[in-house]
């Protein structure tokens, strides 16, 4: 098997755990090259990880070896990067959201398409065995015909434990477009497309103090909606109920449940890969733990990116696909036009539901 070679953009925070996977863990992938605005990151990043090369942006985009780049810059450096990576003749798998306005996606999209590439975007954790499992079981008619679904991240805020949480409060952040993806695609690779939502949304604290270590006692002004309700129909029939909060201290809700006709799923949450996973039948009175059908129960961040090889070097579309992470920022978008406008929002936007992985998967591997 022929390795398909991958350029990583931003050595941060999050990516220790990318370079982790991809070195070490899929087997179709090899990282030659990683960059960084500040090169000190990129010379470390390659040096702990074995990577070839730490370089500029710009030589990272030059390099013809390089088929796929992975964009992991904050979110509101994403359209730029991507679309430098996408004129530079490469596949791009971006963090998310895939860019801050409904434009910049369709652009991103768009340039992609017509240069017969490809366009990832986090979360990935949808591959993960816990959701791969609760997948299995909707398809296989465990819980009968999904009608209702709710979702709920409640929190109050990163800046407790962030080192650089400023973005999480400017353009592009807030629960929504943080923490949202992950509800949202789980959501739609459980239930299918979304038709349409409902929103409200509310900025409950005008500031924020950091109490992290390396800004301790720095305040934050707010320019975001910090509690986001929102509710969406989905086009198969379903009725969603969504909250993300940075408002809240403390509660004890669940991370997603799908309701169905014969039973619920309750999801394990999906900013991990594992379980548990618990269903409850209609004829049953206690809740059950079911094994997990699907390898990856660990943190498997990178997958996606593997998942793009495959479809490079397969011919077949990546599960985290570009109309996928488009369709979940038109979403997340939707919810604050409904509630600034104070009305229904229909979607333009859909996506096809990505297809389930297989079973049986010898790990470092995604094909059979």
């Amino acid at each position: 098997m022929d390795k398909v070679k991958v350029g990583v953009i931003g050595c941060g925070n999050i990516s220790s755990i990318y370079f982790e996977n991809l070195t070490k863990l899929f087997r179709i992938v090899e990282v030659v090259a990683c960059a960084d605005l500040i090169l000190e990151k990129a010379t470390e990043a390659a040096e702990k990880y074995g990577i070839p090369k730490a370089c500029s942006v710009e030589e990272l985009l030059a390099d013809p070896e390089i088929k796929i780049v992975l964009n992991l810059t904050i979110p509101a450096s994403h359209y730029e990067v991507c679309i430098a990576a996408l004129l530079a003749g490469k596949s791009v798998h971006v963090e998310k959201p895939l860019s801050i306005t409904r434009e910049q996606g369709k652009e991103i999209n768009e340039i992609a398409k017509g240069k017969g590439l490809l366009v990832g975007c986090a979360p990935d954790t949808f591959m993960g065995a816990g959701i791969q499992t609760c997948r299995k079981l909707i398809d296989d008619g465990w819980i009968g015909r999904p009608i209702a679904a709710t979702a709920f991240m409640t929190c109050h805020g990163h800046e407790s434990w962030h080192p650089d949480p400023e973005f999480y409060y400017k353009t592009g952040g807030g629960p929504m477009f943080d923490m949202g993806p992950y509800y949202l695609t789980a959501l739609v690779s459980l239930m299918g497309a979304v038709d349409s939502v409902s929103g409200m949304t509310a900025m409950t604290f005008p500031t924020r103090t950091i109490t992290s270590a390396k800004k301790f006692g720095n305040v934050v002004d707010v320019e975001v909606a910090t509690h986001i309700a929102g509710l969406m129909k989905f086009k198969n029939g379903a009725i969603g109920t969504i909250i993300t909060s940075f408002d809240v201290w403390g509660a004890e809700l669940p991370y997603i449940e799908i309701y169905g006709t014969e039973g619920t799923i309750r999801v394990p949450d999906p900013n991990t890969f594992g379980g548990p996973v618990y269903v409850k039948k209609s004829n049953h009175s206690d809740w059950h733990e079911i094994p997990m059908t699907h390898i990856y129960a660990e943190n498997s961040r990178g997958i996606g990116v593997a998942d793009m090889a495959y479809s490079i070097q397969g011919g077949r579309k990546n599960r985290a696909n570009g109309d996928l992470g488009y369709h979940v920022l038109d979403i997340m978008h939707a919810f604050h036009d409904s509630s600034n406008q104070e009305k229904h929002v229909k979607l333009e936007s859909s996506c096809e539901r990505p297809a389930a992985l297989s079973q049986g998967l010898i790990k470092g591997f995604l094909d059979n």
